[in-house]
């Protein structure tokens, strides 16, 4: 893919890719393959990876080269890649978008900077120190319940205008207020993402929000395909019924936090090992039962326990 990515590209169902391991910890790329095949096949329009569904705050710099690498070669221009490199230091953040550019990236996503809860001040010079590091398009990534800071929507639209590549947002402040004067406030060629399952089909049927990087497109990536499509496409009436059909399966997915329980329905169904980094743990006793009670109900399982 090239780095001018249209419009089009950047809209859609986006899969925050997990990471899957093998029981030494050390990535299991053979699954990997296997999951980047089968969102491919349910025709999603890009793949993130190393974002906070992959596990990234326990991924090595080493590990985050070969994640590039040979995600870039399994997807082979078949759907853009987004790779997440965004980090708590401005510093690293910058090393990490060069690497992801020099292995072949097509679009880069940043977080908003964790625990060190800068100003509004601090925000915008670190996406501008991001962004000017790289000619790829950069999409930010606003969560603030993770992240203990909100990038306010003024400082947002500052940063569009003055600087080009910073393309698109991913908005997951849960703040429907916030998320609904970004669209509003937005220029008609800024993405807004959707950040949370559950709330994009609000957000795209009355604030015009553009689609979804997704967690429950790990498990159902041609249920999320063909909703955001139709929202696209303006048949809210029958996109409403497929998110009525996900809701359940939206709700399992955040159980505990994510991305304990997406990966655990996978293994359920037996297309990853159960294997986590610390912190990140195996889920309780009694909601894996309520996930494996979920994904019977819903045809998808589980084949393994």
């Amino acid at each position: 893919m090239s780095s001018k990515i249209s419009k089009t590209q950047i809209s859609g169902t986006w899969t925050a890719l997990i990471t899957p391991f093998n029981q030494d910890e050390s990535i299991d790329f053979d699954a990997f393959e296997s999951l980047i095949e089968a969102q491919i096949k349910a025709k999603i329009t890009g793949i993130l990876l190393n974002g906070t569904t992959g596990e990234s705050p326990t991924i090595t710099d080493d590990e985050f080269s070969k994640l590039i690498t040979r995600g870039k070669q399994i997807i082979n221009k078949r759907v853009p890649l987004m790779i997440g490199v965004g980090t708590n230091c401005t510093k690293k953040s910058v090393q990490k978008a060069r690497i992801a550019h020099e292995l072949g990236a097509d679009i880069l996503m940043a977080v908003n900077p964790y625990y060190n809860k800068p100003t509004q001040e601090g925000l915008y010079l670190h996406f501008k120190a991001i962004a000017q590091s790289t000619p790829l398009p950069i999409i930010i990534y606003n969560i603030k319940g993770r992240a203990a800071v909100n990038l306010e929507t003024n400082t947002l639209l500052r940063l569009i205008k003055d600087v080009s590549n910073i393309v698109g947002v991913k908005e997951a402040s849960h703040d429907l207020v916030q998320i609904k004067e970004v669209c509003e406030q937005v220029p008609d060629n800024f993405t807004v993402f959707s950040g949370d399952d559950n709330i994009t089909y609000k957000i795209m049927r009355d604030y015009g929000a553009h689609g979804i990087i997704s967690v429950i497109s790990n498990l159902v990536p041609d249920r999320v395909v063909k909703m955001v499509k139709l929202c696209l496409n303006g048949d809210f009436e029958a996109a409403g019924i497929i998110d009525k059909e996900l809701e359940h399966l939206i709700r399992g997915a955040f159980l505990e936090t994510n991305p304990i329980p997406i990966k655990a329905m996978l293994a359920m169904q037996g297309k990853i090992q159960e294997v986590y980094r610390l912190p990140m743990c195996k889920m309780s006793s009694n909601k894996r039962k309520e996930l494996e009670e979920l994904l019977k109900k819903n045809n998808l399982g589980p084949v393994n326990k």
